[in-house]
């Protein structure tokens, strides 16, 4: 099992901010060029997106599902591509005074992602968090701060 952190100079909101923007998806996971968001929920579980991963001429789209969130704490997706099958990837953001830890666990599930698991496609797997969540800390950084909304 994957699992990788990262620190990011910002609170939680802000880094959940970017994590419930579909739009965003594409920006911070390495592999897809872009997102689409398959209905208006995202992140509410069930909630879809489907991306696209280019590879020269050749691209082939892939799905995405929210199977568990605890707003602005956790998020849990299965992203699904075609014959590779299913990894369930789960991002929990902890509070670090005023900063965000972010906690990535990944692991293949199903197809033959899951039974070509070994400990090199760990090894990829790593390589894979350590620019995805440097990708995440430097979209959350670049963004305007959230502001804590006023009752």
């Amino acid at each position: 099992m994957a699992v990788r952190h990262q620190l990011i100079r910002r609170p939680p909101r802000s880094v959940w901010a970017v994590l419930a923007d579909p739009t965003l998806y594409g920006e911070w996971v390495v592999g897809p060029s872009e997102s689409t968001p398959l209905d208006q929920g995202w992140p509410e579980v069930g909630s879809q997106l489907r991306y696209t991963v280019r590879l020269g001429p050749w691209s082939a789209e892939g799905v995405t599902t929210v199977r568990h969130r605890e707003l602005g704490k956790e998020l849990e997706l299965e992203a699904a591509f075609k014959s590779l099958g299913t990894a369930r990837i789960f991002l929990q953001l902890r509070p670090w005074g005023e900063e965000t830890l972010v906690v990535c666990d990944e692991h293949p599930l199903r197809g033959l992602g899951g039974s070509l698991h070994n400990p090199v496609s760990e090894v990829a797997l790593q390589l894979r968090h350590r620019g995805m969540l440097a990708r995440l800390a430097r979209l959350v950084e670049q963004q305007k701060p959230v502001e804590v909304a006023s009752a």
